[in-house]
């Protein structure tokens, strides 16, 4: 249930360069003109810049440098993704937070994110290190009427989404290592976490995490991860607005969602192997069977990365060591 502050925000935010008199928002969302009065008062305190003009009403200026419900919901351009947010200065997981509010019946396209996590995790639960302020932390609740074995689909969807953000809005030059990393000169810059909850033939939620880099230098990483991480700042030289970028982020999310649930899986597997990392390259594949060399060729429709083998057979590698840095 959106709060009145935020559906204030959410009627400024559609007439950006216009004023809302305090006669219809006050009509629109039932409360009074002195409550609305008071709203502001209240956005003025969280850093928002608001233009009250006798006559012609509110319009905000500027919304502040930080992130919070508000600042990513102002200006944010989306029908369903987002309209719901839940921010937290510290959090262990935002994962954690967003199975609660799935169980509790948080609508699709619910958003958690965090300025930092204590415990962030990643794919096979590796530790994500989630400094304060200087990344994207964040977890999407979606429910998406697809049967359960198709949800690798939606990962595999989210990393064409960050890929083409990172390239076509930030000029970077990104590529997506099977099934979950994003990496910009054989170094991983963000990653995606997966977890869903299902009946055998229904799917109740799926929970999308994605964590980036954005700002840390590289002295700022781990020491232990410096020679296989890296950050949007590291890797161009530039300092980015989180709170813009999430919004990117999460209008092109929305865009490419509808494109899949129109046209299917097909035009998320050619933009995914378009973004292949070592695709059409050989490498060493270690399954529990057994070790071979193999040439990795794409994508199958549930998720698994396909291999050519020296007898030219073309096998699903679904878990297993692949040697994606043979040279490191």
């Amino acid at each position: 249930m959106e709060s009145t502050r935020t559906k204030i925000i959410h009627l400024l935010s559609s007439n950006e360069k216009t004023y809302v008199s305090g006669q219809e928002l006050s009509d629109r969302l039932h409360i009074s003109r002195s409550a609305i009065w008071k709203h502001m008062k209240e956005l003025e305190k969280d850093g928002y810049l608001i233009e009250a003009i006798r006559n012609k009403g509110y319009r905000i200026v500027k919304s502040p440098n930080k992130l919070s419900e508000n600042t990513v919901q102002w200006g944010l351009h989306t029908d369903w993704l987002g309209k719901n947010v839940v921010h937290k200065e510290s959090t262990p997981s935002t994962q954690q937070i967003a199975h609660q509010l799935a169980r509790d019946h948080a609508s699709h396209g619910t958003v958690v994110i965090a300025d930092e996590q204590t415990a962030g995790k990643g794919r096979l639960n590796r530790e994500w290190h989630s400094a304060k302020n200087k990344g994207i932390w964040t977890s999407l609740i979606l429910r998406p009427a697809i049967l359960p074995y198709l949800a690798p689909q939606i990962t595999l969807l989210t990393a064409t989404v960050l890929a083409d953000v990172f390239k076509k809005e930030l000029n970077l030059d990104p590529k997506i290592k099977w099934p979950n990393d994003i990496m910009i000169n054989d170094r991983k810059v963000a990653g995606i976490l997966t977890e869903m909850q299902a009946e055998q033939d229904q799917i109740q939620y799926i929970i999308i995490g994605i964590g980036i880099n954005v700002n840390q230098e590289m002295n700022e990483l781990p020491e232990d991860i410096q020679q296989k991480a890296t950050s949007l700042r590291a890797t161009s030289e530039k300092e980015y607005d989180i709170t813009s970028l999430i919004q990117r982020i999460f209008v092109h999310f929305e865009k490419v969602y509808a494109e899949y649930e129109t046209y299917g899986f097909p035009i998320i597997k050619e933009r995914w192997e378009s973004y292949g990392y070592r695709l059409g390259e050989r490498t060493t594949i270690k399954t529990m069977k057994e070790t071979s060399e193999a040439v990795l060729v794409g994508i199958a429709e549930d998720g698994a990365l396909l291999a050519q083998y020296d007898n030219d057979s073309i096998k699903k590698v679904y878990s297993g060591e692949i040697d994606w840095f043979p040279n490191r």
